[in-house]
């Protein structure tokens, strides 16, 4: 039995986030009476306003008169005088991922899951889906040439499934791409083993196709545990169900063939990257597996011109392209910067933001060859995402550890973002200025006065 319905009266705490506004927007569009409430005034609260949103800044109990379902997210503790007075006032109360696995009881969901890659994915099966008819997603940030991040439509959900805080534990999807599964959310799963049980329960609670990239060690181990049969991407003449070819890349662009007995699929990206290609194949596996025409595939996947923050250019630098990325663990980074020079970047110069103390104390380490041969690398304090920092670790960990490493010519440590403008005023000379981390180090481009 669902507990949502379109004449829900649903309160949302913490709507300016950014999964929670996505819902704000789904819900609003389906039909449900939603309002939202957050500590952060900003233009995030102005545009959920504009689509039907009842918003309010800060927190008050007065917020849940004539209110069914209060929403919360993680971020909420369970003590918040709101959230307390909810559970007095007799409203149903959902978390994040109760409500996610309500709606997948209402209609068919195809989940892009994965510790790194999950916006962009899903982004794209968002495209690829509205190129097959009415679609509807939800989805981490803006889903560009197509509208906000949350949408209502006829057709199936495209969501992003998180695995943050167990939030996919609860949802059965009918279809499934899981991208990787990388360390991660340990605080949280307590081991590597624990986190790919967690990836292999969702796997087995999917009704339909599970797609995996069969390069990848941590989904590859993860789908050994799953008690259920697996649909395989791989390389060109690998013998995976799905065969990738590179056929070109180009700066900003990149062209595949994706094989699967007699059928083929054209893949032509206005992103460029490897990684973008592979996860490109990964939905374009699961639209195909779930009934998809081959060329919705190409005409979605063709339509997609990148997410907010994923290898985005923002200007220019002393000459010099700067573009901002979102990637935050070892695995991603490498991505990024092996993106950067497959699109002829030369000497790329980096500024890292590392995010989360727990993230930077588990990883540790493992973020040092990530980075290996660059000619200048800045890493900033540690942006702490609200956690509370016991162990006093800052970014001078990580200069340690790449220090220890020695394979990049020069790191250097910055207290804040001003110092790391400081420093690259004074140091700077490259083809690329990449700011990389889940922070706010995008504003490091307009300290620097970078030109559009």
């Amino acid at each position: 039995m669902t507990v949502l319905s379109p004449s829900s009266r649903v309160h949302i705490m913490g709507v300016a986030g950014a999964g929670m506004s996505a819902l704000a927007v789904y819900l609003a569009e389906w039909g449900a009476a939603v309002s939202g409430c957050d500590e952060r005034p900003g233009p995030v609260l102005d545009q959920l306003a504009h689509r039907g949103v009842r918003v309010r800044e800060g927190h008050d109990a007065s917020h849940l008169e004539n209110v069914d379902v209060l929403l919360w997210s993680p971020a909420v503790r369970e003590d918040h005088p709101e959230l307390l007075a909810g559970r007095a006032s007799g409203c149903r109360l959902l978390s994040r991922r109760e409500l996610l696995a309500d709606l997948a009881r209402t209609r068919s969901v195809l989940a892009v899951t994965g510790t790194h890659g999950k916006t962009t994915a899903t982004s794209m099966l968002a495209h690829v889906l509205a190129a097959a008819g009415d679609a509807s997603w939800i989805v981490g940030a803006e889903v560009r040439d197509l509208g906000y991040a949350g949408h209502f439509g006829s057709g199936p959900l495209a969501l992003e499934l998180d695995e943050s805080y167990g939030t996919f534990t609860e949802i059965s999807p009918a279809g499934l791409a899981v991208l990787n599964v990388d360390v991660d959310h340990l605080d949280y799963y307590g081991d590597l083993d624990s986190l790919r049980r967690a990836f292999a329960e969702v796997m087995e609670r999917t009704s339909g196709p599970v797609v995996i990239y069969e390069p990848d060690v941590g989904a590859t181990t993860a789908a050994a545990l799953a008690r259920r049969e697996i649909v395989r991407v791989g390389p060109s003449r690998s013998g995976a169900d799905f065969e990738l070819d590179l056929l070109e890349h180009r700066p900003f662009a990149i062209r595949g063939l994706l094989r699967s007995g007699g059928d083929e699929v054209e893949l032509n990206l206005r992103v460029g990257g490897e990684h973008n290609l592979v996860d490109a194949a990964l939905v374009a596996a699961l639209a195909r597996s779930v009934g998809v025409s081959s060329e919705a595939v190409s005409e979605g996947v063709g339509a997609f011109r990148g997410a907010p923050r994923r290898f985005e250019r923002v200007g220019e630098y002393r000459g010099a392209d700067v573009v901002i990325d979102y990637a935050h663990l070892p695995a991603e980074i490498a991505a990024t910067l092996r993106g950067a020079r497959e699109s002829g970047y030369r000497d790329p110069v980096v500024v890292f933001q590392p995010h989360r103390y727990t993230r930077t104390l588990e990883v540790g380490d493992d973020f040092a060859p990530a980075f290996d041969d660059l000619d200048l690398l800045v890493v900033t304090d540690i942006y702490g995402a609200g956690e509370t920092n016991p162990t006093g670790v800052t970014g001078e960990f990580l200069v340690e550890a790449l220090l220890r490493r020695g394979r990049v010519g020069r790191v250097l440590y910055a207290r804040d973002l001003a110092e790391a403008a400081a420093q690259l005023e004074g140091l700077f000379c490259g083809d690329l200025l990449l700011l990389v981390g889940a922070g706010d180090v995008p504003t490091l481009a307009t300290l620097l006065g970078v030109s559009a």
